[in-house]
Formats: C-alpha cells, structure tokens, sequence
C-alpha cells in the first residue's frame, strides 16, 4: 500500500476488497439498524482490508447487549453460539463465513493479571480507545459503511508503524501481552514500532510475567509461522521479550559460532531458520514435501543450538568446541516447551529433530555403511523429511565450495536412502520374527526377556538388512545360547 495514497482512494479499494462478503455486511447492518442498534466492522477485517489481504472471520462491534444481539442474528444465521457471552461477544455462521459481534467494551484492568473486570460501553468511540493499537482501532459503521479512523490507523497503516491508541504504557499495563502481539504483527505485516512503542516494550517487557504461559505460546505460534517470523524474534530479543518467555534465544548472542562463520550463534540460528522455511513444501503438497508453514521444523531451525552456551569449552590454540550439545539442547528444547505448554507431540518432535541434527557431519565423505544409514532413517522416523531440511539448511558457512560439497554429499546420502528404502520397505523396519515366533523359537513368555530379544532381532535387521526368517532363527537361537536364562 502506497504512503502517498489519498484516503478516499484508500477506502474505495479497501470497500472492493470487501466486495465477497458487501452483501453479508448490508444485511447485517440493516438489521441492527432497524432494531435500533448500530454495528460496526472492526479490528483485523478492516485492516487487513486496506492491507489487500483476506480476513478469515468478520469482527463487528455494537451497542447491542448479548441477548438483544442474539435476537437480531436469530433466524438470520446459519448457527450462532454464546461461549464469549461473559466478555460480550456472540458468535455465528452465515454460509462459509464465521462472525463475531461483540458488545463496545469499556473494561477496567486492576494489573495484576491481564483479564479485565467486564464493562460494557455505550459508544464506539470509547470501544476503539481500548483496542492494542491504531491500524486495529479503525471500523466501518454498517451498513452505510460510514469509515471511523479516530486514532489515525490508516496513516499509520500506509506508513506501515504500530502505535497505540492511548499511551503504550497505558495500554502494555493493561494488557502486556499486547508486547508480544507487536512482535507478532512485525512477523506477519512487516510493520516497525513506533519510538515510543519500542521504549515501552523495552521498560515494560518485564509484565509478561503476569501473562499465563498458554497465552504466550500461542503468540509465539502466531509469530514463528507468519511470513518473516526472523524479523519478529528480533523484536522479542531486542526489546527483552525473549528474556521473559524465551530465554535461550538471547543466550546465544554471547556465544561465538565454533566455525566463526558469524558473529554469534544468535545469527547464525536466525539464518537457519529462514533457510528451512525456504525448503518447506506448498501448503497443500504432499507430507514428504513438509508443507509450509511448519511449526515442527521452524521451532527445531531456531533452538537446535541452544546446547552450546551449556557446553562450550575454550580448546588450546584459541578454539572453541561444543561437544554433545545436541543431546544437552534436545533436553533444554523439552524442558522449554514443556515450559510453554506445547502439547507432548509437538515436544517430542522438536526435541528429537534438535538431538539429530548434527547426525550427518558423522557421514564425511559418504563412507556411511548401509547399516548406519538404516539406522539414520529408523532414528528418524517420521521426523526424517523434516530431518532432510534442518540438516540443510543448518550450512550457513559463506565458503562457496564447502556449502557446495555438503550439499552434494547430502545429495548422496538421500539418494542412498531413497535407494535402501525402495528395497526394504524402511519406513516400517521390524525385526523378520515377530513376537510370536520369537516366544515360540525360545520357548519363553511375554516380558521383559522377549522384549530384549526382540531388540537383538531388529539390531540385527539394521546392520544386516533382510536375511529372511531361517537366518533370524538361527541369529536368535545363537543370541539365546549366550543369555543367562538360557543355562536355567
């Protein structure tokens, strides 16, 4: 959008972008408007509107109360619902698309938790001074589509800075989450802080703490898969956000990459972060291809180092060396989003792929053997298409040739692994007797003794690949004649 663009022009285009859901938002307002009520459109619709983006849900604002709004919605919509009753909003569905009326809000905060005392207003004017910030302070009174911009969010929108409608102070007091939904609008709009947004942020990230660590997941979940989540994290760092909810990420600037390729690990994880969004599959290909935007992966690109600070050591000569971070970061990256309330998929997944990373640079020169390839695939899992792109993209070196030879010995390594896969079906490795058999060749029972041979059996199919069931026999009954219980 044009910073030199005359207003009207502005909402001329904002108005035909809205054209797919015009005759939804004339309905809608007549209908307010002849029960004796106004409503607006408010908030993300209409931002994102002039922004030339689609919003997924309608967000209106009215002086309607609950109960008199969901006599105006009755019989109109498709559904309707009243989980937000409480803080004043409706919700319903007209066809494909989900709507939000919510009654002007006048809330006061007592600062020390983020959820206000509820207080319904009588004006829209009053509604729009509560909002985070002006380019969401900015609605559309239906159904004459009458624009109401008190706060100058459209300057600011063309100008592409986020400023609040009271005092950033005021308003980060109010509600302090509001610091890490600036970040996040950074990652997702390309927007700047305003001067005295960033001072704020920087004096007040502190507040945080009084934020519930759900909540502030799903703002990093937010930010992280939005177009440029690199731009949003240095905000949280910046700023001292990331100290708050994040701290291993600014732990890294003091930490020299071992390669002094950059100047910091900091930079270094930001780029890795890019480049694996950069090798993300189209959102709708298919899984093999990691469809964009990936949360699994982005979160494994930006901590997979975060062992390094725990395990540096100064070597003699002036090197520096990190040994095993990766099994010290996989615990950090647990403990961390355990911390932050990630479900335990989302855990287990991260933190798996920060324990792997470094796998490859054991393959040198490809004199892998396909036992250890086999073992590199079934290590992996599901996680290996995933795997495949954090292990790419973790090259950041600016040696042309080295960049170009990890490449091509990676090339090589899937291109055995594809090989290794279409002959022996790796994906879903077993061990060539089953339980069953192992029990019946043995003559033992369920438990932990069964479970140990068949542990040998599937050690045996990595290193040796298919042998077939009569060869597994014999491997098993010459594993059995050394065990203990055998002799009883």
């Amino acid at each position: 959008m044009s910073s030199t663009a005359r207003p009207s022009s502005l909402l001329q285009e904002a108005v035909r972008r809205l054209a797919p859901v015009l005759p939804l938002l004339t309905e809608l307002g007549e209908r307010f408007v002849a029960a004796g009520h106004e409503v607006a459109l408010v908030g993300g619709p209409v931002r994102d509107a002039f922004l030339g983006r689609t919003s997924p849900d309608l967000d209106f604002t009215t002086d309607a109360t609950p109960e008199q709004t969901e006599k105006v919605l009755r019989g109109w919509v498709d559904a309707h619902w009243d989980v937000g009753r409480a803080f004043g909003t409706i919700g319903a569905r007209k066809g494909n698309t989900t709507i939000e009326v919510t009654t002007y809000r006048a809330d006061a905060y007592d600062r020390t938790t983020r959820k206000p005392e509820v207080a319904f207003g009588d004006n829209l004017a009053d509604d729009l001074v509560r909002r985070d910030f002006t380019v969401n302070a900015m609605a559309l009174r239906l159904p004459a589509l009458e624009f109401v911009d008190p706060h100058d969010g459209l300057a600011d929108l063309a100008a592409r800075v986020l400023r609040t409608p009271g005092t950033p102070q005021e308003s980060f007091a109010d509600d302090p989450l509001r610091m890490m939904r600036a970040a996040r609008f950074v990652a997702q709009l390309g927007f700047a802080l305003a001067p005295e947004v960033d001072a704020a942020v920087r004096d007040m990230a502190g507040r945080l703490e009084i934020i519930s660590a759900e909540r502030i997941r799903v703002e990093l979940e937010k930010l992280l898969l939005s177009p440029d989540p690199k731009a949003g994290l240095r905000v949280l760092v910046d700023t001292g956000l990331a100290d708050q909810m994040l701290p291993e990420l600014p732990a890294l600037k003091l930490e020299l990459d071992e390669h002094h390729r950059h100047k910091d690990v900091y930079e270094h994880s930001l780029i890795v972060l890019e480049q694996a969004i950069a090798l993300e599959g189209p959102p709708d290909g298919p899984e093999e291809s990691v469809p964009g935007p990936d949360l699994v992966l982005r979160l494994a690109a930006l901590l997979h180092d975060i062992g390094k600070p725990a395990t540096r050591r100064f070597e003699p000569g002036g090197g520096v060396s990190f040994h095993h971070h990766e099994v010290v970061g996989a615990k950090m990256t647990a403990k961390r989003l355990r911390a932050l309330r990630f479900d335990k998929d989302t855990v287990k997944a991260v933190s798996r792929l920060v324990e792997l990373h470094l796998r490859f640079h054991g393959y040198g020169e490809g004199q892998w053997t396909d036992s250890a390839v086999r073992r590199y695939v079934t290590d992996a899992g599901p996680l290996l298409p995933r795997l495949h792109r954090l292990t790419r993209s973790d090259c950041t070196t600016r040696n042309v040739r080295k960049a170009q030879r990890l490449s091509r010995t990676y090339d090589e390594l899937e291109a055995r692994i594809a090989r290794l896969l279409e002959q022996e079906e790796l994906a879903a490795v077993r061990p060539e007797l089953d339980g069953n058999q192992i029990a019946e060749v043995l003559g033992i029972r369920p438990g932990p003794l069964l479970g140990r041979a068949y542990k040998h059996l599937l050690a045996v199919r990595l290193d040796r690949g298919p042998i077939g069931e009569d060869a597994a026999r014999e491997e098993l009954l010459a594993w059995w004649a050394q065990q203990p219980e055998a002799a009883g």
